[in-house]
């Protein structure tokens, strides 16, 4: 565990009443707790990230004026893309998480002083949502990994998630299949039999892509396994910017025929880079109840009507915003360009709204990159972070 950042007195603070929520046996909802912390921390946030400030002058919204977490300004994820939003300094910085993207197409970075709270908030909610019938910490289970390893993806936040899910959980034999872009099939092929002739339940971890990777390699290898009782498969991520789409429902089925993993022990990961916390599908928490995803209750998600810009109805489709206290050096309000619906205390993912990114990271660049009147001279390094 990485140790929580010192430099600031009040971030240290919060950072400790965070990260004790984080930290209690079976954390609750707690409204009134999160109110009171997620106020703070826009206002540590409004005065020390000056293009945010910026962008909430330009609503209208400052800690003055804004009395209810509902209210904070949520910054568009594209503009993650356009500059560091960081409110911390920038010689304090020890970790940068990184979008996916090529070479050649900006990238969303998150800036990190710390990684204790990521860390921290990442796995309680693994554990509740993709482990949850795993019973004392100690406890350990056979992990598969489809993603490379931190060490060979040390900016991808996904394979940091990972790592330290194996570190806490994983047994002996667990570990990362892709290695040097490559998903290893074979070793995961052979890994996959031996569990199942020793009736070891696995876990498979992955993005959407490996899994199909994985499904066309035993398919054209005319190859079924069927795992042992107690196997899942948690899968994240889509098919943005990929040739080939494959809807989920059909994903689930071809991995339960080539699998035998059922459906309804198939979780579905929701999160985003620029987020300290994740969102999980509820069917091994939840069995037998309708699929939705549940967050940590240090998390919060509104849905947003894209024409008025006012809260969507409920079971309106909106535009999914999310606001984390895990992100105590950076954005707490982070609007996504994906759509969603409330679902009972939590949501569900319908698809992203075309152009939404594009068009609310321009607005938000715009308003945070600015320069400041004569009254406000610009200050090297604030202004245009990046």
């Amino acid at each position: 565990m990485h140790p929580m950042s010192t430099a600031d007195p009040d971030r240290a603070e919060l950072d400790r009443r965070i990260l004790a929520w984080m930290g209690e046996e079976e954390a609750a909802e707690d409204e009134a707790r999160f109110e009171e912390l997620a106020l703070e921390l826009f206002a540590h946030q409004f005065a020390r990230c000056e293009p945010f400030a910026r962008f909430c002058r330009a609503r209208g919204s400052t800690p003055k004026n804004v009395e209810s977490w509902r209210k904070i300004p949520a910054v568009p994820s594209g503009a993650f893309k356009e500059m560091e939003l960081r409110s911390f300094p920038r010689e304090h910085e020890r970790h940068v998480f990184r979008t996916s993207g090529t070479s050649t197409r900006r990238r969303g970075e998150l800036h990190l002083d710390t990684l204790a709270l990521y860390e921290t908030s990442l796995l309680p909610t693994f554990e509740r949502h993709v482990l949850p019938d795993l019973g004392e910490p100690s406890e350990r289970m056979r992990i598969a990994i489809l993603t490379p390893s931190p060490l060979e993806a040390p900016d991808s936040s996904l394979s940091h998630m990972f790592g330290v899910v194996l570190e806490r959980r994983g047994d002996e034999e667990s570990g990362f299949l892709v290695r040097r872009g490559e998903l290893q099939i074979k070793r995961l092929l052979d890994g996959l039999e031996r569990a199942t002739a020793s009736d070891v339940a696995v876990l498979l971890c992955g993005t959407a892509f490996a899994f199909v990777h994985l499904l066309e390699a035993m398919e054209c290898a005319k190859r079924r396994i069927a795992l042992p009782g107690g196997s899942r498969v948690m899968e994240t991520g889509g098919f943005k910017g990929r040739s080939r789409e494959l809807p989920r429902d059909e994903l689930y089925r071809r991995l339960h025929r080539a699998l035998g993993v059922p459906p309804d022990r198939i979780v579905n990961q929701y999160g985003m880079t620029e987020l300290g916390s994740q969102f999980y599908d509820s069917v091994l928490r939840f069995p037998g109840t309708s699929r939705r995803k549940l967050g940590p209750p240090w998390a919060r998600v509104r849905l947003i009507d894209p024409e008025s810009g006012d809260e969507a109805a409920c079971g309106e489709i909106g535009i999914l915003t999310v606001l984390d206290l895990a992100n105590t050096g950076s954005i707490l309000a982070i609007q996504s360009a994906d759509l969603g619906r409330a679902l009972g205390e939590g949501f569900q993912v319908v698809g992203r709204e075309p152009g939404a990114e594009a068009r609310g990271c321009s607005i938000a660049a715009d308003e945070m990159l600015q320069r400041r009147t004569a009254s406000q001279p610009r200050e090297s390094g604030r202004d245009h972070p990046s």
